[in-house]
This record gives C-alpha cells, sequence and structure tokens, in this order.
C-alpha cells in the first residue's frame, strides 16, 4: 500500500527539505521525489516546473488544506 506525506519541515527559506510519512518513516525530498516517481507516495505527483525541472506536488483537489506547502510541520 503506498505511503501518504502527513507533515514537512521546511529550511529557513520555506522550500519543503523533509517529508514525514504515514508509516512515521521521515525522508527528504529527493528520497520522495523517487518514491513518487515510483508510485510508492499516492496524492502526489511530479510536474515540470518553470525551471525545467520536475517538482513534487498534491495533486490538485479543490482542498488548500492538503497542499504540501500547507500540510502540518514536524
Amino acid at each position: 500500500m503506498p505511503e501518504r506525506i502527513v507533515a514537512v519541515r521546511k529550511n529557513g527559506q520555506g522550500s519543503i527539505k523533509e517529508m514525514k510519512l504515514s508509516s512515521g518513516t521521515v525522508v527528504d525530498y529527493k528520497t520522495a521525489h523517487e518514491m513518487a516517481k515510483n508510485g510508492e507516495i499516492e496524492h502526489v505527483q511530479l510536474i515540470n516546473g518553470k525551471d525545467g525541472e520536475l517538482h513534487l506536488r498534491s495533486q490538485p483537489d479543490g482542498d488548500p488544506t492538503n497542499n504540501l506547502d500547507n500540510m502540518p510541520s514536524f
């Protein structure tokens, strides 16, 4: 069963650096990116950013409370 992101940790500039998964495991952004790419995290997707890089984001569902930037911090 795929994991879910339940909380995030940001750096001083407000960028997400780590994510806490539903199992309690903490992963860095790069690991979460790879897990999402492999279908191991649900309700997220990879998008092409303006910088040409792939970025992780929550799947749009009209509920801003579950956007990655709005997740609880840990």
